[in-house]
């Protein structure tokens, strides 16, 4: 591609120039290449996050209440979010470009709405004390039908092309970028905020009012409510911190389009990517310590090398024992979430 000088053609790297779109500077420069190096890094980041985490649910047997079935769900949708951002360089307006930023706007709003459906999850479970199993098919209509509306929106209407190091909603329409993303994520994670302080300020009015006679029940509850709340109350935390760059380029864009700034977009390509990343630092709190050499390899044990047999009865061989209280394999070692059997009404003495 040929760039004009005072009117005379300068040749230039075609592959730069193609790969660049958001300096106004000649595409050589050597910002466009650190741009594009470090998105390409933070999402490559992001995807081998969401791949370990991945692992170590299946590893973990982390599928099988509703809360880690959330968690799933919240590791894929950061999955194909991450892939979003190591899809590859700067494509210039077109139909890859208008898929690249459809993807972008789907997988984000997922990862969002999973990780507001936790928290809303945790709310119903402990302050409201109600059953949440059988509103696991509407999480997944929420969490999946309502980011196919918003990311369909700017495609109806032409609106995505290149933003800067990727393609999302153009310059042109900042108003929709605000709209469509900006303004109901930071009012979203201000709402997760004001309920996970509704749910600390209930969680501990309850554990102080359990005092009398030791039961090893209550006891248990009160453990469950600290393992519920210690883990996910970072997740609205993790997309405060990895928005704030994004947020205040995009700002600084919508002022002063033709002059886009080089500290601020790289916070921005740095920041953006790292959901994944970030989910991935949160779970492993709750999980490194299960994950030593030993763990992993009884864990791997029991996955890879099941060695239930199934035998011919013989009455004569069975010999009778006390019954020991024990749970099975399959279940959690933490809690993360009210359960069905678990009264909290019933406070004890």
């Amino acid at each position: 591609m040929d760039n004009v000088d005072n009117g005379h053609p300068v040749e230039t790297d075609k592959n730069s120039s193609s790969r660049c779109t958001f300096f106004t500077a000649d595409p050589s420069d050597y910002r466009c290449d650190v741009i594009l190096t470090v998105k390409r890094a933070t999402g490559a980041f992001s995807l081998v996050a969401c791949l370990f985490m991945l692992f170590v649910i299946w590893l973990l047997r982390r599928y099988n209440s509703l809360a880690q079935k959330m968690i799933v769900s919240l590791t894929v949708a950061a999955f194909f979010d991450s892939v979003a951002y190591v899809m590859g360089e700067s494509h210039p307006e077109g139909s890859l470009c208008d898929f690249q930023a459809w993807w972008l706007t789907y997988f984000d709003w997922s990862a969002l709405a999973w990780v507001c459906l936790i928290t809303l999850n945790l709310y119903l479970n402990l302050v409201r004390e109600y059953r949440t199993e059988h509103y696991e098919i509407p999480y997944h209509i929420v969490a999946w039908g309502i980011p196919l509306v918003m990311s369909i929106l700017p495609l109806m209407k032409g609106y995505y092309g290149p933003a800067g190091a990727w393609c999302w909603i153009t310059d042109d329409h900042v108003a929709w970028r605000f709209g469509i993303w900006y303004i109901p994520l930071f009012t979203l994670i201000f709402l997760m905020i004001c309920c996970y302080v509704r749910i600390i300020c209930v969680a501990n009015k309850r554990m102080q009012s359990w005092f009398g006679t030791f039961n090893p029940e209550r006891e248990r509850r009160k453990m469950s409510l600290v393992e519920e709340i210690r883990p996910l109350k970072w997740y609205p935390s993790v997309y405060l911190l990895v928005s704030i760059f994004p947020l205040l380029n995009r700002l600084h864009n919508a002022v002063y389009p033709e002059e886009p700034v080089f500290s601020l977009t790289l916070l921005h390509v740095l920041s953006a990517p790292l959901h994944g990343l970030a989910n991935a630092f949160v779970f492993s709190k709750d999980t490194w310590s299960q994950l030593s050499n030993t763990g992993i390899k009884l864990a791997l044990q029991s996955r890879l090398c099941d060695s239930t047999r199934i035998g011919e009865y013989h009455p004569a061989n069975v010999r009778y024992t006390v019954a020991l209280e024990s749970e099975s394999d399959d279940d959690d070692n933490n809690v993360l979430f009210y359960s069905p059997d678990m009264s909290l009404k019933d406070r004890g003495p």
